[in-house]
């Protein structure tokens, strides 16, 4: 898709944009024709990104008004589809040890981020007479677990706010999706959240085929492509090797 047609099709807005599930998902949704607009703190990778799909690259941190403002006015006045996905961990301390400052990063980047995007970008999807958001939250949203506070709280708070988004907008021709990812293995999540490379490799370590970014982005899409009547209020989807949030099986399972 270039420039030029891409003036012409489906606008499909992504956050998180720069790397990992974001990326993957502009890809997907650009090879479906959308003209996608992909929004991130880094610059230079979602310029590199906008360019090789032809989309739009715009600079964009989600817990910022104004930056939100300017991905809103960059989008236009008709919005096909809203991927909130910019999100992130940060930490695995217990509860009587929490560093509050990553409490508070975690959540206004994983839910109040995804309440200004949403704002912003509503009036865009309404125009359409058929807006989709998609909310990319985890399986942390669902089941807590020890060390996860701070971030299954947030993914706890952006399954809420789901929730309430589409009963809320009950009546309007607009889907609300939720997609909860398990173990996805990405270049950076878990070396963003940790800090040390060993430490997020031993996330993974013997993992027999743990989720890629691309298997979400395929989800993101699938979703995209249905009729807009149609609307899948939750998707979970894990790799065979996680049974369940508490239960991760290491070794071999794929000949």
């Amino acid at each position: 898709m270039n420039a030029t047609a891409s003036s012409n099709a489906r606008t499909a807005v992504v956050t998180g944009a720069s790397s990992g599930i974001g990326e993957a998902t502009a890809r997907a949704l650009a090879a479906d024709g959308f003209r996608v607009v992909c929004a991130a703190r880094r610059t230079e990778r979602v310029v590199a990104l906008a360019a090789e799909i032809g989309g739009v690259a715009v600079t964009c941190d989600v817990t910022s008004e104004e930056s939100v403002a300017a991905l809103a006015a960059a989008a236009g006045d008709r919005v096909d589809v809203l991927v909130n996905n910019a999100g992130g961990a940060y930490g695995a301390d217990k509860v009587e040890g929490a560093d509050l400052d990553d409490w508070s990063q975690m959540f206004e980047v994983n839910v109040l981020g995804v309440v200004r995007v949403t704002k912003a970008l509503l009036p865009a999807l309404r125009a359409t007479g058929g807006g989709l958001v998609v909310n990319i939250g985890s399986t942390a949203g669902q089941v807590a677990y020890a060390g996860g506070g701070g971030y299954t709280a947030a993914k706890h708070g952006l399954h809420a706010l789901s929730q309430t988004l589409r009963l809320e907008l009950n009546g309007e021709p607009i889907r609300v999706t939720e997609i909860a990812p398990g173990m996805v293995h990405t270049a950076e999540f878990s070396l963003v959240r940790f800090g040390d490379q060993d430490r997020a490799d031993a996330v993974y370590a013997d993992v027999d085929r743990p989720l890629v970014a691309g298997d979400v982005a395929e989800a993101v899409r699938w979703v995209a492509g249905l009729p807009e009547h149609v609307n899948v209020d939750e998707l979970v989807i894990r790799p065979v090797a996680q049974a369940a949030q508490h239960q991760l099986h290491r070794g071999p399972i794929f000949g």
